[in-house]
This record gives structure tokens, C-alpha cells and sequence, in this order.
């Protein structure tokens, strides 16, 4: 590990309809401890893209890697995760599928009484979540204007980043951390209690939104923190 990295390097991958800046609170958090710090900027456009994207950021690491994802980008970390720097994988309310597995096959058939994230029908190949809406499904515990800045700056989420299939999931041979949102209105918490008890992360869980990793920026350096000194 470099010099200005004595506690290790962390590498954190966003999720669909944001883009990396919602990840500045757990940046100051882990630099403030030590931690060198990268933040991947995703195109989400495709899961391959994403991947691809992801593995260059941590290609430019000069140690072993904690490859931390948020949401959607579970599922990028799922499968950047096979990197050999990779030392760890950190789920924050995020999805964590199998092989042949990608949001679309996770969300196909939510149990009853569920949440539904609002999802607008696709223009040109990309995805958006219903802005008057967004507040109360991604982000319920951010202030108001925060979260309206949120729905007003969205990413549009590529088709074939939501069917994006893992082929080898990381978490098979990598050890596994999940941050567990306990007030999510995107992914069922039940569904992310599921996915960690499949994969064998140890998990916590925490009061909050879908958007934990803006709103409780420590409690999810924590977790990170865990996954580096395990």
C-alpha cells in the first residue's frame, strides 16, 4: 500500500439514476481516517460499460481494494469485483445477484405490499424515476431541496444497464459486507436482508432511505471501515 494510504484504498461504484458526488460524505469520512479514497463515475449505460469503468478506477490502485457499491451498482461490483487487487466487497441497500441474475430479474416479482420503485416507461433506451415522486421512494430522510436536486439532476439509466447479467459474481470467492437500509422505498428491506444472508456478507442494518450513503455518511464508513481491518 502507498505512504498516504496507511489504512488501505477504497474504491466506491454509485448506483442508477445519480452519479458519483452522492458519495462525499463517506469520501470526507474514510480520508479523514486514513483511507485513499477513489469514486467511480459510471456512465450506466450498460453493465459491461459500468464494469469496465469500475476496473480502471481500481487498475489505477496501487494496493488491495475495498469495492464498495451502492444500489445498482451491486451489481457492477458483483462482477468488477473478480479484479485481483479486490480484497473485499461492501453492499450498501444494494442489489447483490447471482450468475445470470441483474436488476430487472431481481425486481421482476416484488412481494406483495412491496414498494415499487417509480419508474417511468423508457424514452430511447434509457430510464428515469417519476421526479414528483423520487423524494418518498429514493431519498425520505434527506432535507426536501436536497432530495429535489436529486430528482432534478437524475441520470438517465440505461436498458442495458438494468439487464445487465452477472457472469461470475465476486462475492462466491470474496468476502462480503452488507449495510441493510431499514426505511429503503426502492429495494424492499426484506429482499436486501435475502441477498446479504445468500452471499454470507455479514450485515448490518440502519435506519434510513434508499439514499443511506447521502444521508448516513458514517454509518456506512463503518461498515467499510470493518470490511478493511477484517
Amino acid at each position: 500500500m502507498s505512504d498516504n494510504a496507511p489504512r488501505g484504498h477504497v474504491v466506491l461504484v454509485h448506483g442508477g439514476f445519480v452519479d458519483g458526488s452522492g458519495w462525499q460524505g463517506v469520501h470526507e469520512a474514510l480520508k479523514d481516517d486514513g483511507y485513499q479514497v477513489a469514486v467511480v463515475q459510471n456512465p450506466t449505460i450498460s453493465l459491461e460499460g459500468d464494469v469496465a469503468a469500475t476496473r480502471a478506477v481500481i487498475d489505477a490502485q496501487p494496493g488491495p481494494v475495498i469495492l464498495v457499491g451502492h444500489s445498482y451498482g451491486g451489481v457492477v461490483v458483483t462482477e468488477a469485483g473478480n479484479h485481483e487487487k479486490v480484497a473485499a466487497l461492501v453492499y450498501i441497500a444494494a442489489f447483490a445477484p447471482d450468475k445470470g441474475e441483474s436488476v430487472n430479474t431481481l425486481i421482476a416479482d416484488p412481494p406483495p405490499g412491496a414498494s415499487v420503485p417509480p419508474i417511468l416507461p423508457p424514452v430511447d433506451g434509457y430510464l428515469l424515476l417519476d421526479r414528483d415522486k423520487f423524494a418518498a421512494a429514493f431519498a425520505g430522510d434527506l432535507p426536501l431541496a436536497q432530495a429535489e436536486f436529486l430528482a432534478d439532476s437524475q441520470v438517465p439509466w440505461g436498458l442495458d444497464a438494468a439487464g445487465g447479467a452477472v457472469f461470475t459474481p465476486a462475492w462466491r470467492t470474496k468476502p462480503s459486507w452488507y449495510l441493510v437500509a431499514t426505511d429503503d422505498n426502492m429495494i424492499p428491506p426484506p429482499a436486501q436482508r435475502a441477498m446479504a444472508e445468500r452471499i454470507g456478507a455479514q450485515t448490518v442494518e440502519v435506519a434510513g432511505s434508499h439514499a443511506i450513503y447521502v444521508s448516513q455518511p458514517a454509518a456506512v464508513a463503518d461498515l467499510i471501515k470493518q470490511a478493511t481491518t477484517a
